[in-house]
């Protein structure tokens, strides 16, 4: 859990270090750029035996982007189940903007998202926050980020968790890395990885692990290959979901 509170310490140090670093990534015009994508993966398991399993992960995303100015929209369904029972109906939508990261390495973001999940034992869960990022390398080919902040949360939960409690509220500290690779424009390596601790209980802690690689048939069509993993340390629920399939995506 000490982690999070070294890259804090980085973080700060790199607002000392670039206070007056007003390194412009992009000097185009201030134009305005739309993404909305698509991504439906999912895989299916029959045996004569055992009937069928099967996970079906669908997201949309949807961004606007200036110079100076980034909003995210996001906005994810899973749905699961075996011959036993249901295992996933989890939702999970996010709204975040970064304000200056197109122009400096250090940039300002702000986060509201909503989360209801099955599988990781949630009714409902808010959470609201900001803090600080930094671009550690941003070129044609690589690009990581670090960033850090704080969340506040509100949860319900669907069984009480180790404290007996079925609902709470906390502040979070949240750092998150980001990276992307390029291979030859064929190729996209993305991934990105949040570990959110309570500051009022080292025990209480998030992990969430997304990694994705597509390959990209044509310019607005990818066959994508995805892992995630979730992990809530306080009700001891965890998930690993693996799925294939389309993400399409349009620029406009």
């Amino acid at each position: 859990m000490r982690i999070a509170g070294l890259i804090q310490v980085f973080i700060l140090l790199s607002i000392l270090c670039n206070a007056q670093d007003d390194t412009v990534f992009v000097k185009e015009p201030d134009t305005t750029i739309y993404r909305l994508g698509f991504t439906g993966t999912g895989n299916i398991n029959r045996t004569a035996a055992n009937g069928t399993t099967y996970i079906f992960n669908n997201a949309i995303r949807f961004n606007v982007e200036k110079r100076i100015l980034t909003v995210n929209a996001f906005a994810n369904w899973i749905y699961g189940q075996n011959p036993l029972r249901k295992t996933n109906n989890d939702y999970l939508f996010i709204v975040d903007a970064d304000l200056f990261k197109n122009t400096r390495k250090l940039y300002y973001w702000g986060l509201a998202g909503y989360e209801k999940s099955l599988s990781l034992k949630i009714y409902d869960r808010y959470q609201f926050g900001g803090g600080l990022g930094y671009t550690l390398i941003n070129n044609d080919k690589f690009n990581l980020v670090l960033s850090d902040g704080l969340l506040y949360e509100k949860s319900a939960l669907r069984e009480a968790d180790k404290y007996g409690r079925t609902g709470y509220e906390t502040v979070r500290n949240s750092f998150r890395l980001k990276n992307r690779l390029r291979v030859h424009e064929l190729i996209t390596i993305d991934g990105v990885h949040f570990l959110q601790h309570s500051l009022s209980d080292k025990e209480d802690y998030i992990i969430r692990t997304t990694n994705t690689i597509s390959f990209h048939l044509k310019k607005w069509l990818s066959l994508t290959v995805g892992l995630t993993y979730n992990k809530l340390n306080f009700t001891e629920a965890e998930n690993l979901l693996f799925n294939y399939g389309l993400t399409i995506e349009n620029v406009f």
